[in-house]
């Protein structure tokens, strides 16, 4: 067939699930009278001579085509469909014999066809070659029913989170990706080049530094649903762009974050399952309010049995570092101590939901010195399942703090940190134009997803993953 003969457009009125719900009650062998046009691809085809059986799939469901040479028009040349192939039909509503609901097909159309060699045959019936499924997710969408529910519950998640937020009074705004100064998190930047400006620039790490911003601007509930670029390694926690929720509020702490946390969480969850008490993997896990708040000293004694403290002496934090196996650097601080020992020994074994909270200050270059204990920070990181769901803070608003921070910052990447963050003057002098104290959070839309789809890699939630390029040499490039 040619492009000529291939339509411009098809006058669809009824998808399946529509037609479902209508006509369920439909008895064996009813006729309806109504006729309608529906379209999508045959995933399943069954010519038996006179009469033909299609299986046609739309976004929606599935409805069957039931065709027959007396009464479908081209009726040979319907037969030697391939699997695969978009096709439009028009025809009665009907049941079969059986009771299945039908279109009794009077005419039909090919909107597409499948070529040689690419069809959905036997090869493709529940894909389960992973490099495959996610190389060439336009097959997987149709071989595998269970990817289209995940990523038919990720844009629920995102627009569900979205109405939340603007319901209870928050601003979304958009800030820019290509940013002058890498800023907002400690991660190593992708670097780009402007040529009118001759400007190199920096794919967003995180857009923390411009919501805050807009915080100085009076915007005093704000966020942003993006994506940000992290120059980092695969995993299936991590991919080198992935999305975020980011929001500021004005007047509110990190306490006032906790809350917003666990409530956004809990509430997507009962939308999106209908229960806050959920199974992932083969353990329970109860996304109920409140969840727990606990510090990393208090969760490596409760997980590991030794006590750990920002007070203690740096000797002595690195003998024990040494013998949990945590690699250690000559400059680390006891701060920078602590949290590898945690991260090492005590995070991945935290089912949660758990708040971890209170912060070195020498890992939060952004948050705001606890108000009761020196040398820690009011931050918390939400675990869940072993993974880190976020990080918040009350935030620094000092403009003298944050330059001594920054500039620390940029010492260590100066020192060879090629994730430490670097000054960022115009930033500074936003917070001498004064920002009011301020809770602020970041919350990992794909670990969330993963979390409430119960899939256990990052590359099942999003919907193209980073991949190594495609390897052809020496086989088919199928």
């Amino acid at each position: 067939m040619t492009s000529n003969q291939i339509p411009y457009r098809f006058g669809r009125d009824r998808d399946a699930a529509s037609l479902h719900s209508q006509f369920a009650s439909l008895s064996p062998g009813e006729e309806t009278g109504v006729v309608v046009s529906v379209a999508g691809r045959v995933m399943l085809h069954r010519p038996t001579g006179k009469l033909t059986f299609s299986t046609l799939v739309d976004s929606t469901g599935s409805i069957q085509l039931f065709s027959g040479a007396s009464w479908t028009s081209e009726y040979d040349a319907l037969q030697k469909l391939n699997l695969g192939d978009w096709v439009g039909a028009t025809g009665e509503i009907v049941t079969t014999r059986k009771g299945e609901l039908s279109i009794k097909v009077q005419d039909w159309a090919v909107l597409a066809e499948v070529r040689e060699g690419r069809s959905f045959g036997d090869k493709w019936k529940g894909v389960s070659d992973v490099d495959l499924r996610y190389r060439q997710r336009y097959v997987d969408l149709w071989a595998n029913e269970r990817s289209r529910e995940v990523f038919q519950l990720r844009s629920r998640v995102v627009s569900l989170m979205r109405r939340y937020l603007e319901d209870r009074g928050f601003v979304e705004v958009e800030t820019p990706l290509l940013h002058p100064i890498p800023g907002g998190a400690t991660a190593k930047p992708f670097i780009t080049h402007h040529n009118a400006l001759d400007l190199d620039l920096y794919l967003r790490i995180a857009p923390e530094l411009y919501l805050k911003r807009l915080v100085v601007g009076g915007f005093e509930k704000v966020f942003e649903i993006g994506r940000v670029f992290r120059n980092e390694g695969l995993s299936t926690r991590h991919n080198p762009e992935f999305s975020m929720l980011e929001l500021y509020e004005a007047y509110a702490d990190y306490h006032d974050m906790m809350r917003l946390f666990e409530e956004l969480v809990a509430h997507l969850a009962l939308e999106v399952r209908g229960t806050t008490k959920l199974t992932y993997g083969d353990r329970e896990l109860d996304l109920t309010p409140p969840w727990q708040r606990a510090t990393m000293s208090d969760l490596i004694e409760q997980h590991v049995g030794i006590r750990v403290d920002i007070r203690m002496q740096v000797d002595e934090l690195r003998k024990i570092a040494s013998e949990h196996d945590v690699h250690v650097e000559d400059d680390w601080g006891p701060g920078k101590l602590l949290l590898e020992i945690y991260e090492k020994t005590t995070e991945h074994q935290l089912w949660g939901p758990v708040f971890v909270v209170d912060y070195p200050k020498e890992v939060s270059p952004l948050a705001r010195d606890h108000r009761e204990v020196p040398g820690l920070v009011e931050r918390f990181e939400p675990i869940v399942a072993g993974r880190e769901l976020g990080n918040a803070f009350s935030e620094l608003n000092d403009p003298d703090e944050q330059r001594r921070t920054f500039e620390a910052q940029a010492a260590a990447k100066a020192a060879g940190d090629d994730e430490a963050m670097s000054v960022d003057d115009d930033y500074v002098r936003a917070l001498e134009f004064g920002l009011p104290p301020t809770g602020g959070l970041g919350l990992g839309i794909d670990r969330l997803v993963m979390l409430l789809a119960d899939v256990h890699t990052i590359r099942d939630v999003i919907l193209f993953p980073t991949l190594r390029p495609e390897q052809t040499e020496g086989r088919e490039a199928d």
